[in-house]
C-alpha cells in the first residue's frame, strides 16, 4: 500500500476556490482503480492549511492518478490558490518476509518515507514527485 501526505498552505483569500477545487479533485479522485481513499482536511491551527491523505493499492495506480485529466487540471489551477511550499511525504507500506518478521515481530510492516518540497513562487506549476 502506497500512503501520501500533502501539505498545502492556502491563501486567506483563495480559501472557498481551494475547497472548491479540492472537492472536486478528491471526487474525481475516488473513482479511480486502486485508489483506496484521499481526502482533504482543514488543519485545526490554521484554516489556510489544507491537509490531504491518500492511500493506494500500488505504485502503478498512484502513477496512474498522476496520468489523469483531472490530475492536470488540478495542477494548472492550484499555483493561484497556493501561498507557499507544499511538502508531500510518500510512504510505502509493505508486508515484511518472514525471516524479517521472526526479528522484529512487534513490527509486522515496513514503511518507507520521501519528503519533497515545492516552491510555488520557483515554478509556475507546483511539481509532484511521485
Amino acid at each position: 500500500m502506497i500512503i501520501v501526505h500533502g501539505l498545502f498552505p492556502i491563501i486567506p483569500g483563495q480559501r472557498q476556490e481551494a475547497l472548491d477545487l479540492m472537492y472536486e479533485m478528491a471526487i474525481a479522485t475516488r473513482a479511480e482503480p486502486g485508489c483506496v481513499s484521499y481526502e482533504f482536511y482543514i488543519a485545526q491551527t490554521d484554516p489556510n492549511q489544507f491537509l490531504l491523505f491518500q492511500e493506494w493499492d500500488s505504485v502503478d495506480a498512484l502513477q496512474g492518478h498522476f496520468e489523469t485529466a483531472h490530475m492536470e487540471q488540478f495542477l494548472e489551477k492550484l499555483p493561484s490558490i497556493i501561498a507557499g511550499d507544499i511538502v508531500t511525504r510518500r510512504y510505502e507500506v509493505r508486508a515484511s518476509d518472514e525471516r524479517e518478521s521472526q526479528d522484529y515481530e512487534d513490527e509486522p510492516n515496513e514503511v518507507e518515507s520521501r519528503e519533497t518540497s515545492t516552491n510555488s513562487e520557483t515554478s509556475s506549476q507546483p511539481k509532484i514527485i511521485h
